[in-house]
């Protein structure tokens, strides 16, 4: 038998040691994780003494007290493991579709960032007169530019010999040629960039099975597209490689303004396609995981999307997303026919609303003998109406996104809390790009203005991109996730519930 000193040293030692195994955070998870019979075999096989009494009271506590502040995280957790594991083998079955997961969005909004690049670049390659500095096309060995003086020499020969240099820059020396050289070739570099970046993860997430059969057939389609604006460059820059422009009086060595147009409408469906896809798959991602839609409960958002007022709301969303993706094609034809650099005043033209009629709808233009296609060759070949038609489309798209603001204020207590997010956000950038484009033109079009008016066009199609996603259901797969992930939630609950009442 210890004396009472020796036991209430040794009680003390004991139950110093349990505490420093105990308090460790390791100690205090496995503790609360485990059953209710350990924890109270463990604590009752302390030695009995006041420094084990105030312990064993404490610590139950403090246990207490980090299983509520851990069980959020550890649910979180468990819950991306689950979907990661479970998404990865359900290989596309009908019971358990094959939901994106976010990092195939942020891939996806990451693309569509750099075309959005792209297509600034290309304004400013426009700009600066830079487009026609480089007289070949070719997608492998073009990577590579000229290293040697020899190599800058044989291309800078190649570049005297178009229309560009006889009639405009015949004055060039080669430092002069290096300068619009670089930019035209940092523009190929960066489409070679896009391809690489996209078509490469996207080999990978579909073989992964990462993502659904319809899902990488559609982006399947925008790596084909890619493919096709490389080319479709190429054949708009060798319209201002032709010759035939040497025997035309008057002309002006520049691309075609149709395959401009063209050239760029195609960068815009590549944009669109990469930022809705992406930012759909995040958002169905965030509900899958037990997020609300759009800022509501799934009934009432569906209870809302059925109201006929919201229908009619959504049906000129769209109508207007239209008329802003062919004001943005518009702008090409003013690039390209130089339209800004004419009556560079607003809102006037001449002193006018609208130039004279014979000045809109001039004879000129026509080539058929009975001049049946004056109309429509004015539309795109007359400077002056093409600038005109601009400024109709862009006040029009102004007033439009400004009237579905306002219809969306008086419809607040309808409408998802992010679609009138996404309705103020449109107006707030639509103002901006028009209060650009006539900075820009006031100014006679100088490169940063040009090249952020250009940025601007993609940006209020990506704030009609978004209304429009706010408007639109969660897809099957992602209502079959949360489906599971509220059953799991459920079951949890009701585990965690019997365990305590026990």
């Amino acid at each position: 038998m210890l004396p009472s000193c020796l036991r209430a040293k040794f009680s003390l030692q004991t139950t110093y040691k349990w505490s420093r195994t105990l308090w460790s955070h390791d100690g205090v998870k496995a503790f609360t994780n485990s059953s209710p019979s350990f924890r109270t075999n463990t604590l009752s096989a302390l030695p009995r003494s006041p420094f084990s009494n105030t312990f064993k009271s404490s610590f139950s506590s403090s246990s207490t007290r980090f299983s509520a502040r851990n069980t959020k995280n550890d649910t979180l957790a468990a819950e991306k493991r689950f979907f990661s594991t479970n998404n990865s083998q359900s290989g596309g079955s009908a019971t358990l579709p094959i939901l994106p997961p976010k990092s195939v969005g942020i891939w996806l909004m990451a693309s569509s960032t750099l075309v959005l690049a792209i297509i600034v670049v290309g304004g400013i390659t426009r700009l600066t007169e830079s487009g026609l500095s480089i007289t070949e096309w070719k997608p492998v060995t073009g990577i590579i530019p000229p290293i040697s003086q020899a190599q800058w020499e044989e291309e800078f020969e190649k570049y005297r010999a178009t229309p560009e240099f006889k009639l405009l820059n015949h004055s060039f020396q080669i430092e002069d040629f290096k300068r619009i050289f670089y930019m035209e070739w940092g523009h190929r570099v960066l489409g070679r960039l896009i391809g690489v970046a996209f078509v490469g993860p996207l080999l990978y997430f579909a073989v992964k099975k990462r993502i659904s059969k319809p899902l990488a057939t559609r982006l399947g389609g925008l790596a084909l597209l890619i493919g096709a604006q490389g080319g479709l460059g190429w054949y708009m820059v060798k319209s201002g490689l032709d010759d035939a422009l040497m025997e035309t009086p008057g002309a002006v060595p520049r691309v075609s303004q149709y395959r401009l147009a063209a050239h760029l409408g195609l960068a815009l469906l590549l944009y669109a396609g990469m930022f809705s896809s992406g930012l759909a798959i995040v958002k169905e991602w965030k509900y899958a995981t037990g997020a609300k839609w759009m800022g509501l409960t799934t009934s009432a958002f569906n209870e809302a999307l059925n109201s006929p007022a919201v229908m009619k709301f959504k049906a000129r969303s769209w109508v207007l997303t239209g008329l802003i993706f062919l004001t943005a094609l518009s702008g090409a034809f003013v690039a390209g026919l130089d339209a800004g650099l004419l009556y560079n005043e607003f809102p006037l033209m001449g002193g006018r609303l609208a130039p004279p009629r014979d000045e809109l709808m001039s004879p000129a233009y026509a080539k058929r003998a009975d001049g049946s296609d004056k109309w429509w060759r004015n539309i795109f070949e007359n400077p002056t109406t093409v600038q005109f038609d601009h400024r109709v489309l862009a006040m029009t798209s102004y007033l439009g996104t400004t009237f579905l603001f306002l219809r969306a204020r008086s419809m607040r207590a309808i409408l998802p809390p992010l679609t009138r997010t996404a309705v103020t956000a449109a107006f707030a950038v639509v103002n901006v790009q028009l209060l650009l484009g006539i900075t820009t033109l006031l100014h006679l079009v100088p490169v940063p203005l040009a090249a952020a008016h250009q940025a601007g066009s993609v940006m209020v199609l990506s704030a009609m991109i978004h209304i429009l996603l706010t408007l639109r259901k969660p897809g099957a797969a992602a209502r079959a996730w949360r489906a599971l992930h509220m059953q799991r939630l459920n079951g949890g609950t009701k585990t965690q519930t019997k365990s305590t009442v026990q």
